[in-house]
């Protein structure tokens, strides 16, 4: 008998985890911020001028919030699966932003792999470490596709699969799944390129995180 949970069940419980973890989450993040500051960086070689932009994934907004100060024109959608996560984002908004109609800021509550967005809508699809978090990756870039206009940009970040090697290796003996199977890059692009995405490019970096005591 297998000891993998449905994957259903397994996102189910994701989404909770989020839910719970909203308010201290920014303390806690170590990596997101980093990466996220990486893919900002990134942008200062891309012409790109998006009147929309869809952050998908945005958790508690800190880089939803850089990408306006980034693009002030644009209209802005966050975008989170976990409400926890959206509520923080608003109430970090200034309270006359907040409020504000017309601010050019929406908040939506939804799946990356079934967005409630129009066909040909957004000009740049960010993500940030949300994909690992989808079942299915082929549908996660099915539906930025379809929400891109055309020339539109797909920006995302991702963990490989060599991420938590070591965790992965210590529970190796009792053969029970502790650890996330990343998706290499490799096939995130062949899946990039079967949904029609001109020119992906994917890179990576190791980043290594070390801890004084274990937790």
């Amino acid at each position: 008998m297998g000891t993998e949970e449905p994957a259903g069940m397994e996102r189910r419980w994701a989404r909770r985890s989020f839910e719970r973890a909203a308010a201290s989450y920014d303390a806690a993040a170590v990596l997101q911020p980093e990466i996220g500051q990486r893919m900002l960086e990134r942008l200062n070689y891309i012409k790109l001028a998006p009147s929309r932009i869809v952050d998908a994934g945005c958790g508690t907004g800190k880089l939803t919030r850089q990408l306006r100060a980034r693009y002030p024109a644009a209209m802005m959608v966050a975008l989170d699966w976990a409400l926890g996560m959206l509520r923080q984002s608003r109430r970090r908004e200034p309270w006359w932003k907040r409020w504000r109609p017309g601010s050019g800021l929406a908040h939506v509550c939804a799946d990356m792999e079934r967005l409630p967005l129009q066909a040909e809508c957004a000009d740049l699809l960010w993500s940030n470490l949300a994909l690992p978090w989808c079942n299915d990756p082929e549908r996660v870039f099915a539906e930025a596709y379809r929400v891109l206009r055309p020339g539109g940009l797909l920006l995302f970040s991702s963990f490989g699969p060599d991420t938590l090697r070591e965790l992965r290796a210590a529970f190796a003996a009792d053969r029970r799944i502790h650890v996330h199977a990343f998706v290499d890059m490799h096939d995130l692009g062949d899946m990039l390129v079967k949904q029609d995405f001109a020119d992906p490019v994917m890179d990576m970096e190791m980043i290594t995180v070390t801890y004084a005591a274990l937790p």
